[in-house]
Protein backbone atom coordinates (compact mmCIF):
# COMPACT_ATOMS: atom_id res chain seq x y z
CA UNK A 1 0.00 0.00 0.00
CA UNK A 2 1.28 3.78 -1.07
CA UNK A 3 1.70 5.91 1.43
CA UNK A 4 -0.35 8.37 -1.06
CA UNK A 5 -3.08 6.20 -0.94
CA UNK A 6 -3.96 5.75 2.48
CA UNK A 7 -5.11 9.34 3.43
CA UNK A 8 -7.54 9.38 0.45
CA UNK A 9 -11.24 9.56 1.21
CA UNK A 10 -13.57 8.09 -1.32
CA UNK A 11 -17.23 8.45 -1.81
CA UNK A 12 -18.90 5.30 -2.79
CA UNK A 13 -22.69 5.98 -3.86
CA UNK A 14 -24.92 2.57 -5.00
CA UNK A 15 -27.81 1.91 -4.10
CA UNK A 16 -26.61 -1.62 -3.83
CA UNK A 17 -25.83 -2.60 0.24
CA UNK A 18 -23.83 -5.34 -1.52
CA UNK A 19 -22.37 -3.26 -3.64
CA UNK A 20 -21.27 -0.62 -1.56
CA UNK A 21 -19.95 -3.47 1.09
CA UNK A 22 -17.59 -5.00 -2.42
CA UNK A 23 -16.51 -1.97 -3.61
CA UNK A 24 -15.81 -0.22 -0.27
CA UNK A 25 -13.77 -3.60 0.83
CA UNK A 26 -11.68 -3.50 -2.02
CA UNK A 27 -10.72 -0.11 -1.64
CA UNK A 28 -10.02 0.13 1.83
CA UNK A 29 -7.85 -3.38 1.40
CA UNK A 30 -5.87 -0.92 -0.46
CA UNK A 31 -5.81 1.74 2.30
CA UNK A 32 -8.34 4.52 1.17
CA UNK A 33 -10.79 5.57 3.58
CA UNK A 34 -14.56 4.94 2.38
CA UNK A 35 -17.69 6.52 3.02
CA UNK A 36 -21.17 5.00 1.77
CA UNK A 37 -24.09 6.97 0.34
CA UNK A 38 -27.16 5.11 -0.92
CA UNK A 39 -28.35 7.59 -3.72
CA UNK A 40 -27.51 10.64 -5.38
CA UNK A 41 -29.25 12.78 -2.94
CA UNK A 42 -27.21 11.19 0.11
CA UNK A 43 -24.46 11.37 -1.63
CA UNK A 44 -24.57 15.48 -2.33
CA UNK A 45 -25.41 15.68 0.95
CA UNK A 46 -22.30 13.83 2.67
CA UNK A 47 -19.86 15.64 -0.11
CA UNK A 48 -21.08 18.59 1.34
CA UNK A 49 -20.78 17.60 5.03
CA UNK A 50 -17.94 14.86 5.38
CA UNK A 51 -15.05 17.18 5.14
CA UNK A 52 -12.44 16.70 2.38
CA UNK A 53 -13.52 13.84 -0.27
CA UNK A 54 -10.64 13.37 -2.74
CA UNK A 55 -13.72 11.03 -5.07
CA UNK A 56 -16.15 9.63 -6.02
CA UNK A 57 -17.39 6.54 -7.46
CA UNK A 58 -21.39 6.07 -8.00
CA UNK A 59 -23.43 4.11 -9.58
CA UNK A 60 -26.10 5.64 -12.51
CA UNK A 61 -29.30 3.74 -11.51
CA UNK A 62 -30.66 4.65 -7.97
CA UNK A 63 -33.82 5.89 -6.67
CA UNK A 64 -34.61 9.34 -6.03
CA UNK A 65 -31.72 10.51 -7.40
CA UNK A 66 -29.99 9.21 -10.55
CA UNK A 67 -25.67 8.73 -10.52
CA UNK A 68 -25.71 11.40 -13.69
CA UNK A 69 -28.15 13.93 -12.14
CA UNK A 70 -26.08 13.89 -9.01
CA UNK A 71 -22.73 14.31 -11.30
CA UNK A 72 -24.42 17.32 -12.98
CA UNK A 73 -25.70 18.65 -9.53
CA UNK A 74 -21.68 18.31 -8.32
CA UNK A 75 -19.94 19.65 -11.35
CA UNK A 76 -22.17 22.95 -10.44
CA UNK A 77 -21.15 23.58 -7.39
CA UNK A 78 -17.93 25.25 -7.73
CA UNK A 79 -15.74 23.60 -4.79
CA UNK A 80 -16.12 20.12 -6.14
CA UNK A 81 -16.30 21.03 -10.07
CA UNK A 82 -12.81 19.48 -11.04
CA UNK A 83 -13.34 16.77 -8.66
CA UNK A 84 -12.89 12.77 -10.15
CA UNK A 85 -15.62 11.04 -10.50
CA UNK A 86 -16.19 7.68 -11.18
CA UNK A 87 -19.51 6.23 -12.78
CA UNK A 88 -20.38 2.07 -12.15
CA UNK A 89 -23.03 1.54 -14.38
CA UNK A 90 -24.19 -2.22 -15.87
CA UNK A 91 -25.00 -0.02 -19.09
CA UNK A 92 -21.53 -1.32 -20.91
CA UNK A 93 -22.10 0.26 -23.67
CA UNK A 94 -20.76 3.28 -25.72
CA UNK A 95 -23.72 5.12 -25.54
CA UNK A 96 -23.79 5.24 -21.04
CA UNK A 97 -20.35 6.35 -21.36
CA UNK A 98 -20.55 9.09 -23.78
CA UNK A 99 -23.60 10.48 -21.52
CA UNK A 100 -21.31 10.05 -18.57
CA UNK A 101 -18.54 11.84 -19.85
CA UNK A 102 -20.57 15.00 -21.07
CA UNK A 103 -22.29 15.04 -17.87
CA UNK A 104 -18.59 15.78 -16.24
CA UNK A 105 -17.50 12.25 -15.40
CA UNK A 106 -14.12 11.04 -14.90
CA UNK A 107 -14.37 7.86 -16.02
CA UNK A 108 -16.91 5.48 -16.98
CA UNK A 109 -16.42 1.21 -15.26
CA UNK A 110 -18.63 -1.54 -15.93
CA UNK A 111 -20.41 -3.69 -13.54
CA UNK A 112 -19.39 -6.32 -12.36
CA UNK A 113 -16.23 -4.42 -11.49
CA UNK A 114 -13.12 -5.72 -11.92
CA UNK A 115 -11.04 -5.16 -8.75
CA UNK A 116 -7.81 -4.89 -10.13
CA UNK A 117 -9.46 -2.42 -13.06
CA UNK A 118 -11.11 -0.27 -10.13
CA UNK A 119 -7.88 0.28 -8.11
CA UNK A 120 -5.38 0.86 -11.23
CA UNK A 121 -8.46 3.51 -12.09
CA UNK A 122 -8.76 5.01 -8.68
CA UNK A 123 -4.89 5.43 -8.04
CA UNK A 124 -5.22 7.14 -11.37
CA UNK A 125 -7.50 9.39 -10.05
CA UNK A 126 -7.81 10.13 -6.94
CA UNK A 127 -3.28 11.59 -7.04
Amino acid sequence: MADETKKKRILLVDASPTTRQQVGSVLANHGFDVLGAEDGVDGINQLQSAGEINMIISDVNMPNMGGLEMLGAIRKIEQFKFLPILMLTTEGGGDMVERAKKSGASGCLAKPVNPDRLIGIVKELAR
